[in-house]
C-alpha cells in the first residue's frame, strides 16, 4: 500500500527558511511523480511544485520561483520542499501528493495524483 506523509511544518517569521519532508512509503522505485500543494485559509488549493523522480525535472509556481527547492533522496524514499525567504503570504497547510510515472504529466494538475498526504501547517508570522 502507498501511503505519503508530510512534516515539518511550523510557525516562522517573514524570511525565515523552512524545510517540508514527504516520505513516500510503497514505491518499490523512482517511477513517481511527486507534487506540493498548498491550501490557504479560505481559498481553494493550489498547485506549488513538482518533481518527476524518474526523469529529475522540476516545476515551480511562479510565486515560488527563485525561493523554493524541491529535491529527492530516493535512498529515503522522501521529497523535500525547501522554502526560504517565506512571506506571510504562504501560509497554508501543504499537502504533498504521489503518482507512479507514466509519461508526460500536467504537473499543477490534482488529478495526476493518486496518493495524497494530510498535510502540515505552515505559518508565517511576525
Amino acid at each position: 500500500e502507498v501511503q505519503v506523509v508530510e512534516s515539518g511544518g511550523a510557525v516562522v517569521q517573514p524570511g525565515d527558511s523552512l524545510r517540508l519532508s514527504c516520505e513516500m512509503s510503497g514505491f518499490s522505485s523512482d517511477n513517481y511523480i511527486m507534487g506540493w500543494f498548498r491550501q490557504a485559509p479560505g481559498k481553494g488549493r493550489e498547485p506549488v511544485s513538482s518533481l518527476n523522480g524518474r526523469l529529475g525535472y522540476t516545476y515551480y509556481a511562479e510565486f515560488v520561483k527563485g525561493r523554493f527547492t524541491v529535491s529527492a533522496d530516493n535512498a529515503k524514499n522522501t521529497v523535500y520542499l525547501q522554502m526560504n525567504s517565506l512571506k506571510p503570504e504562504d501560509t497554508a497547510v501543504y499537502y504533498c501528493a504521489a503518482a507512479y510515472y507514466g509519461g508526460p504529466y500536467l504537473w499543477g494538475l490534482e488529478q495526476e495524483y493518486t496518493y495524497w498526504g494530510q498535510g502540515t501547517q505552515v505559518t508565517v508570522s511576525s
